[in-house]
């Protein structure tokens, strides 16, 4: 049977590419209660940091397990942390079945190895001469992203802006919104302001939410964020 033609009938959509920042959850355990404990200590009580945030869900580290991860578990925990799961990568076949199941759709394993977490920097940081420089105060629900290139921000990131670069940060006026440098797993990315209030940094994809408040020795204070393996170091900037 001859599909009818359209004619000149007007478009009323168009099929095109999209990029998509996610948040990358790497699982380590594929015990709910343990992600469930994590996530508490390292997000702290509040739910409403990540805004909606897209999110896919890494199994390679966890592929060669014989304990079944409960995805429907975990899709629900995600999202009272205001995350929305969407997609899966490197899990077992067997995982990756289960994933589908519970609606996520499967994407390709990252190519080549993980970054290295190493806290010795390299000797040359090749993105250094790349630099988008953003010179108008944020306001809350607006994102810069910084792509393949630091970020230098010369006025107030406010509550609920977000900030991110695939290099560092730097923030010269109070940083109160969320802060995500290194985004594409640059462990040598560094987090710089001269008035440190974040509701939300993060380097490589180590996250740590302010609540609890940060210290007072660098709370609103010059202070710069850094990763040492997989914990990020706040600490004073001396002038």
């Amino acid at each position: 049977m001859a599909l009818a033609s359209t004619g000149n009938l007007p478009a009323v959509f168009d099929l095109k590419s999209a990029s998509l920042t996610l948040v990358a959850l790497v699982v380590k355990s594929p015990r709910l209660s343990e992600l469930a404990e994590q996530l508490r200590v390292r997000l702290g009580p509040s739910t409403e940091f990540f805004n909606q945030d897209p999110v896919l869900i890494d199994l390679a580290q966890i592929q060669d397990s014989a304990e079944a991860l409960d995805f429907q578990g975990l899709i629900g925990l995600l999202r009272s942390y205001s995350m929305v799961p969407v997609a899966v990568r490197g899990g077992s076949p067997a995982q990756m079945a289960s994933a589908r199941d519970a609606g996520l759709c499967e994407v390709p394993p990252q190519e080549g190895p993980p970054p290295a977490r190493v806290a010795a920097p390299p000797p040359v940081q090749p993105r250094t001469s790349s630099v988008m420089v953003i010179d108008r105060p944020l306001r809350s629900g607006q994102q810069i992203y910084a792509k393949g290139s630091d970020l230098v921000v010369l006025a107030l990131v406010n509550h609920g802006a977000e900030v991110i670069a695939d290099g560092s940060i730097h923030v010269y006026a109070p940083l109160r919104g969320k802060a995500i440098a290194g985004a594409t797993g640059d462990v040598n990315a560094r987090i710089f302001t001269t008035c440190m209030e974040p509701e939300l940094i993060s380097i490589a994809g180590i996250y740590q939410t302010t609540d609890p408040p940060l210290p007072v020795e660098v709370r609103g204070k010059s202070a710069q964020v850094r990763l040492d393996g997989d914990t990020l170091i706040i600490e004073p900037i001396k002038v």
